[in-house]
């Protein structure tokens, strides 16, 4: 019975060496004397000593930080870009016999494909279609790292750091457009302002009191606004006797009237028939 005892003690300590545990997050692929079994888990696992042996794979999503990359784009202007790729592991076996390290595999293809997609597009459109040049690249990467098990779900800019001239020069054309923008509205508001004043005069034209109104709504706001002043209203019958002449008015109109006459006789004249006693004499 004592002999069999190192015997019961190895048996104990290679069964006990021969188990394992996987998270719920976790895939173990097995190989089984250099040949693939399959991937295993969550839970307890039991594995041959010698010649079984297992790799853990993770199947939670990665956040890789893409360093920064420098690109000089369509329109030959040179920037830094850095991005994070967003992947997870969707077949445990593929990211295993497929490619030597995934993780490695994939940072290597995320920084030049970001490389190739931010050269082949204008600076305009990296900065106001971001997301378009995210999808881009979210395309390629999973297309070349679908065959490795990989799924990219996402992928986003995060900088893009522009020379100083071309800061200055992106300063300098959003204060150019600001300022049309203001001298475009500035010249509408303008605009309304004069058909608004057009309709006012037509209105005070036919209506003389609302002219009255203003000027007695115009002395209200001097007297709000300084207390100091001393405001004399004069009406405005009294300021137009010092513009009005006597006698002018009729003049006037009188000239007007035979003014407006004078044409209609000698157009009367000049189309009535002459009479025949004066025909009769001429050809005597």
């Amino acid at each position: 019975m004592l002999a069999l005892l190192p015997v019961l003690a190895i048996v104990a300590f290679l069964l006990v060496s021969s188990l394992r545990v996987l998270n719920e997050y976790e895939r173990g692929v097995v190989f089984r004397l250099g040949r693939v079994i399959g991937a295993k888990g969550p839970g307890l696992i039991l594995l041959f000593p010698v010649i079984d042996r297992m790799t853990k794979v993770s199947l939670r999503t990665f956040a890789m930080d893409v360093p920064n990359q420098d690109v000089i784009t369509r329109d030959n202007v040179s920037i830094k870009v850095n991005a994070v790729v967003y992947f997870r592991v969707v077949e445990p076996i593929k990211a295993i016999l497929e490619v030597e390290d995934y993780m490695y595999a994939t940072s290597q293809i995320s920084q030049t494909t970001l490389r190739s997609v931010c050269g082949g597009v204008e600076l305009d459109e990296i900065l106001a279609h971001r997301d378009k040049v995210n999808e881009q690249v979210q395309s390629i990467l999973d297309l070349h790292a679908g065959p490795w098990g990989i799924k990219v779900a996402n992928v986003e800019l995060k900088y893009i750091d522009l020379p100083q001239e071309m800061q200055r020069a992106m300063a300098k054309q959003a204060e150019a457009e600001r300022e049309r923008r203001a001298k475009i509205i500035n010249a509408e508001g303008e605009f309304q302002a004069s058909r608004r004043l057009a309709q006012a005069a037509e209105i005070i034209a036919v209506r003389p009191e609302a002219l009255q109104l203003r000027y007695l709504q115009t002395m209200r706001e001097m007297a709000a606004e300084s207390h100091a002043a001393t405001i004399l209203p004069i009406p405005l019958d009294f300021i137009r006797s010092f513009f009005h002449v006597p006698g002018r008015g009729e003049a006037v109109a009188q000239a007007s009237a035979s003014a407006a006459a004078t044409p209609m006789q000698t157009s009367t004249h000049e189309t009535e028939p002459a009479p025949a006693d004066s025909l009769q004499d001429g050809d005597a």
